[in-house]
């Protein structure tokens, strides 16, 4: 059954239903397994400063702790953020560029071994200021740090180069786990094979393509919680094969997404055995040439590429099938920063006549010489919405005479590819965590600022013009900042091609307590808080 109560995110108007009991009116039981879905073959690593995938998140993020983080029962906040491993939320001082952190005395890891701050200081200079021939996923994020200091066992301070409302935010990132810092020091690579934290389950087992498998830590900080004896993640990147375990109960839910066809078929085989959260999804599509292969070096055949795409039709089309639904830009659509539909309608691949934009495209082909181009389009095995958009794709750059093959890879084969430059044209995804678009569209800048922006190119401008962006503290003056880097993007430079943005459903039995969905699927995933009312 549909459980909906609509919620408004800090004026952002994500439309969330949950299905869950009211605050306080029934006490968390304790006990239990909570068998879940992951949506994907396995993960790349276990390391999260270095990935971005949410097969990452959803295997080892219940095995650790944050500094900070989004409030559990108010995910969908972007204004309000709450200690995990700290104390209490400092207020800034020298102006905004100061945050010291106290962190709690009562954290252990999983091996016995007492938490400091000296922990917390490596793991963020790690994320932060990652060393030599290590990977940190989120640098740009970070752009506004100047330095991170541990001046005892209990504080840790971040000095910045500049005051931003985009820091703490960023603090906040699911991704930012803690790690030991005598194994780092030891072997910085550790942690991309091994798991040891200190979150609310302890590591069990991980099969390869299988399961990970956690159990309750008794040591957990967070008095109370966790409320279940264990968890086991189930790999599997065929939607038919999660539908059918949440449909059988070999699985209470999975924390990713499923298409309207999935959730309907559900809701009508389970009936009231199944609730349905919803909610509007940050995370998108993106498709990047490879700006070192020819003839995609050329601007003139990128932009033809999004102008082929009706982005106007094929958004309700396709999320009739797939978990996609809202045209937007860089920018996540219903944010203060995000173009509106006349503005988006100024840029390559959002002509509102299709005709027109696609009779340029074949003009701009044949002027640079690439008609009849034929390549292939490198996209991510996992059903939605990646093969579903790639399909779409296909379909409209043959209107305009091009022969498009899809290579479906592995999750971990996909990241290779991308991380090595070997592809033509790939399917990326930019989804991020909390919604902060002066971060999220760091995905956009060269390679040389943010390590996973695979277009391998160069672009000053790109840099001058976020940085302008991120730095603006009138909001009016920042919008103006926005759309001047969009438009260089997405249009001038046509360094990508934006699909319509994600709609997140998630399923789950109705047994399941406790846990509030998100406009991320990265955010509240440490598990604890959820309980079964078997």
């Amino acid at each position: 059954m549909y459980v909906r109560t609509g919620l408004m995110a800090a004026g952002l108007g994500l439309a969330v239903s949950i299905a869950a009991l009211p605050a306080g009116a029934e006490a968390p039981k304790r006990g239990g397994t909570l068998t879940y879905m992951i949506p994907a073959d396995s993960p790349p690593s276990f390391d999260g400063h270095r990935e971005t995938t949410f097969a990452t998140v959803h295997a080892a993020a219940p095995f650790y702790s944050v500094l900070i983080r989004v409030p559990p029962d108010n995910p969908a906040s972007t204004t309000e953020y709450v200690c995990d491993l700290c104390t209490e939320m400092p207020k800034p001082t020298d102006g905004g560029k100061t945050y010291t952190f106290k962190i709690r005395p009562d954290v252990k890891f999983h091996d016995g071994s007492q938490l400091t701050a000296k922990d917390v200081g490596a793991s963020w200079n790690r994320i932060v200021f990652p060393p030599q021939g290590t990977t940190s996923a989120r640098v740009s994020y970070y752009a506004m740090v100047d330095k991170i200091e541990v001046p005892d066992d209990n504080t840790i301070v971040f000095k910045l180069k500049f005051a931003t409302s985009a820091f703490l935010p960023a603090l906040a990132d699911p991704f930012t786990w803690i790690f030991k810092k005598e194994i780092l020091d030891k072997d910085p690579h550790w942690y991309e094979k091994n798991i040891m934290g200190s979150g609310p389950f302890k590591f069990a087992s991980y099969d390869v393509g299988q399961a990970i498998k956690g159990v309750r830590n008794p040591d957990y900080y967070h008095k109370g919680q966790p409320y279940l004896d264990g968890i086991e993640g189930i790999f599997a990147d065929k939607q038919s094969v999660r539908v059918d375990a949440i449909r059988a109960d070999r699985a209470a839910m999975e924390f990713r997404g499923l298409p309207p066809s999935a959730r309907d078929s559900l809701v009508k085989e389970a009936g009231k055995d199944v609730n349905i959260q919803e909610s509007d999804w940050n995370c998108g599509n993106i498709i990047t040439p490879n700006h070192k292969k020819k003839p995609f070096d050329d601007v003139r055949v990128r932009r033809a590429l999004a102008l082929a795409v009706d982005q106007w039709k094929g958004a309700p089309a396709l999320s009739k099938i797939a978990n996609v639904k809202t045209v937007g830009g860089i920018v996540f659509p219903g944010s203060p920063l995000a173009a509106t539909k006349e503005e988006l309608e100024k840029m390559a691949g959002y002509w509102p006549d299709i005709e027109k934009a696609r009779a340029e495209a074949r003009r701009l082909l044949k002027e640079a010489g690439a008609e009849g181009l034929k390549f292939e389009l490198t996209n991510r095995n996992v059903d939605q919405p990646y093969k579903f958009v790639g399909t779409w794709l296909i379909g409209e750059w043959k209107k305009i005479g091009l022969n498009v093959e899809q290579k479906v890879v592995p999750t971990g084969p996909w990241f290779q590819a991308m991380r090595g430059g070997n592809f033509d044209v790939v399917v990326d995804a930019n989804c991020q965590s909390i919604v902060n678009p002066a971060l999220d569209t760091g995905k956009y800048l060269p390679k040389s600022v943010y390590p996973e922006s695979y277009g391998d190119y160069d672009d000053p401008k790109s840099v001058e013009l976020y940085n302008k962006m991120l730095r603006e503290s009138d909001p009016k003056a920042q919008r103006a900042a926005m759309r001047e880097y969009e438009t260089h993007t997405l249009d001038t430079m046509a360094h990508a091609i934006i699909t319509p943005y994600w709609f997140r459903i998630i399923p789950e039995r109705s047994y399941v307590r406790g846990w509030k969905i998100s406009p991320s699927h990265y955010l509240n995933q440490d598990l604890a808080n959820i309980w079964l009312d078997k």
